[in-house]
């Protein structure tokens, strides 16, 4: 499977070589103020793409951030939580006593008689 990523990646970097040697033509740019800027059509692609994969890229990582730190303290409050569970049963919550098994054992032994 590494050798197909390598191979994908060295058939990507082929493909951009290849565009790049056959697009090496200056475009120009007319800026504010009567400036016209002659750039390389790869150079102004690029620096396109990268216009607009960098705030994306920027989107992602603050959401991955603010994610991260939603599921941490998710967790926390979990872990406390089950701590406190651990300290103190519920309120409703009978722990059974020696009486109340002994009782059990002797119901359990077959159906109560019915009395008329």
């Amino acid at each position: 499977m590494q050798f197909l990523k390598i191979l994908f990646w060295c058939l990507l970097a082929f493909l951009a070589a290849v565009f790049t040697l056959g697009n090496w033509t200056s475009v120009p740019i007319r800026l504010p103020g009567g400036l016209i800027a002659d750039v390389n059509l790869p150079f102004l692609l690029a620096i396109t793409f990268l216009l607009g994969l960098l705030p994306t890229l920027g989107w992602q990582g603050a959401r991955r951030w603010r994610l991260r730190q939603r599921l941490t303290a998710c967790e926390r409050v979990l872990a406390e939580t089950r701590a406190a569970a651990l300290v103190a049963p519920p309120a409703g919550l009978v722990m059974p006593g020696p009486a109340m098994m002994a009782d059990d054992r002797t119901s359990s032994s077959g159906p109560a008689p019915i009395v008329s």
